[in-house]
């Protein structure tokens, strides 16, 4: 599956915990990356400086629904039920 030009959610919902050119603590949940541009591309795509959970990241039916906000509330979701103190 492709991704949703311009959808961003993977780029925002999720916590990323490994550094992020730009963001060395790397960046908490719900906030926006900022490698994000105002179009909703990554600006590290493709690049080796991406961090792994990126590049591991794959666009689903599921993960991605019929919008970009309900993308979000997917990966919310997702993001609330592996934190560390739900474990």
């Amino acid at each position: 599956m492709e991704c949703r030009a311009g959808c961003a959610a993977c780029c925002i919902a999720p916590s990323i915990s490994t550094p992020i050119p730009g963001m060395p603590l790397g960046k908490p949940a719900g906030t926006r990356c900022i490698q994000l541009t105002e179009q909703g591309l990554c600006m590290l795509f493709g690049l080796p400086s991406r961090p792994a959970v990126c590049r591991s990241l794959q666009a689903s039916p599921e993960m991605c629904g019929d919008s970009s906000a309900a993308a979000i509330r997917w990966l919310d979701a997702l993001e609330s039920a592996t934190r560390p103190d739900k474990l």
